[in-house]
């Protein structure tokens, strides 16, 4: 049964096992959340948001099990968050390709920048450590976003 659990915990961590990709991992994740992020943004925004909720906790604590099974501290195969947070970062954004492509430039950047207090966020052990990081990334994406919709108008 232990098996099985670390199977499933894994592949959840490791965004079905996209977070294997040898070649940038983490934007690997994020594409996979784009995919999550279209079939989900038909959603109602308390449906949509419960998504994100359920994805960020299944993926913290996957992401502590991970991290505990692969002996690591924020493994670069650890995805989850990478996913998560560009749930988050579309929170409430309309749906335009232009928000899409400027959301997953504006998070992939904030994820790889680590702008304060972001850089601080990582140094929680745990599962907790992992993910927090990249949803403050997403709220600095989704902010950014919000803005532009305000000023530019939808897509």
């Amino acid at each position: 049964m232990k098996k099985i659990t670390d199977t499933i915990l894994l592949f959840i961590a490791q965004g079905a096992y996209s977070g294997r990709f040898p070649i940038a991992p983490g934007t690997v994740g994020t594409v996979v959340g784009v995919l999550l992020y279209l079939l989900l943004r038909d959603l109602s925004p308390l449906w949509y948001g419960a998504a994100c909720v359920g994805v960020t906790v299944l993926g913290t604590w996957a992401a502590g099990y991970a991290d505990c099974m692969l002996g690591t501290k924020d493994s670069p195969s650890i995805v989850i968050d990478e996913i998560a947070g560009f749930l988050v970062a579309m929170f409430l954004i309309p749906f335009a390709w232009g928000f899409v492509v400027a959301g997953f430039i504006l998070f992939r950047f904030f994820d790889i920048l680590k702008p304060w207090p972001l850089d601080r966020l990582q140094d929680i052990p745990g599962g907790p450590g992992v993910m927090l990081d990249d949803i403050g990334a997403a709220v600095y994406t989704n902010v950014i976003l919000q803005v532009a919709g305000y000023f530019f108008g939808k897509g």
